[in-house]
């Protein structure tokens, strides 16, 4: 689902099938996965889901872990912590659990990205048949959360201290948000979300903010079905993207590097049905052009990062997944 560089080089992948996986700093996959991963509740699109150090990691050795957690009939996405020790995570504690549980197998979001206080934004999804809890603030679902590092609500998130409103909640009205990423040199928060058939978007984040779903969608049910009459609302903040029909959105990130510099400051937004990488240019926070990227490679792509020196790493999404190193040497590029 994702992975993170150590600093000593080697990358920590996760897989939705409850393992960790050691991929050794010239590119041999371990047999052996991270000891001490905690048990998640796996079936459908549930599983061990995302993965982000901890912003002292070389100082606390603490990794963040997003999963599935639960039963079949009562589950939803929770987060925790464990100190990586060797090839071992120790000391691995829950910290939060989303409200309330529910009884699907999909849409846990499940995204972690850390802000420069120290604080995580963490993803999640509606469940699919629980569309109208993400304009329910007493609900977690359809939800960005801010948590501080124990899991506990920051005292200055939007909704603290309102009567029937979830003091972890930071902005709602998400379907199912599978990217986010902050890009410190614009000081803005990016999310990717999965529209239903149709009305994929990409948001910039701002604390309390309605997005909308399921009030306004350009997307339709599966059946072909109307989820509303609108596209906008006056209470809602419209997606800075859309893209209908839908290209599932993935991971996402903000190139920063030397290696393809006509890429600098643009948001590259892994896609699974658009089997490539849809590069957005990006100028003061509003989009100039978009383009697909690595089609060619007819594969569907989990998530794009960045590399040390400014190249590119694709982890696919098939079986057997990969991961792909892209130089700007060898990029087929315009």
């Amino acid at each position: 689902f994702d992975l993170v560089r150590l600093p000593d080089g080697r990358r920590l992948i996760t897989e939705r099938s409850v393992s960790v996986r050691i991929l050794e700093n010239d590119g041999a996959l371990l047999k052996q996965p991270l000891e001490g991963v905690p048990e998640v509740f796996a079936g459908a699109q549930a599983g061990l889901l995302d993965i982000e150090l901890s912003p002292d990691f070389a100082r606390d050795r603490t990794l963040f872990l997003s999963y599935a957690c639960g039963s079949k009939s009562k589950n939803n996405t929770c987060v925790g912590r464990g100190e990586l020790n060797g090839n071992r995570l120790e000391n691995f504690r829950r910290i939060f659990q989303g409200q309330p549980l529910k009884d699907s197998g999909v849409q846990f979001g499940s995204r972690i990205e850390f802000l420069p206080d120290h604080t995580m934004i963490v993803s999640i999804g509606d469940g699919f048949d629980f569309r109208e809890h993400a304009q329910d603030l007493s609900s977690h679902l359809g939800k960005l959360v801010r948590l501080n590092m124990d899991g506990s609500a920051p005292d200055d998130n939007p909704f603290v201290g309102q009567p029937g409103r979830l003091p972890e909640i930071y902005s709602y009205g998400h379907r199912n948000p599978q990217g986010l990423v902050y890009d410190a040199v614009s000081t803005r928060l990016y999310e990717s979300e999965h529209g239903p058939y149709g009305g994929d978007e990409i948001n910039i984040i701002e604390p309390g903010i309605n997005y909308g779903w399921p009030l306004a969608t350009e997307g339709i049910n599966y059946p072909g079905s109307n989820i509303t009459p609108h596209d906008k609302v006056e209470v809602a903040r419209s997606a800075l993207k859309y893209w209908t029909p839908s290209i599932a959105p993935s991971g996402i990130t903000i190139y920063r590097g030397d290696a393809f510099p006509e890429f600098d400051g643009d948001l590259l937004v892994s896609s699974l049905a658009g089997r490539g990488v849809f590069r957005l240019d990006l100028e003061g926070g509003q989009l100039v052009a978009d383009q697909r990227l690595f089609h060619e490679l007819d594969k569907r792509i989990r998530a794009v990062l960045v590399g040390e020196e400014g190249e590119l790493y694709l982890l696919t999404d098939h079986s057997p997944g990969q991961l792909l190193r892209i130089d700007a040497t060898g990029a087929n590029l315009p």
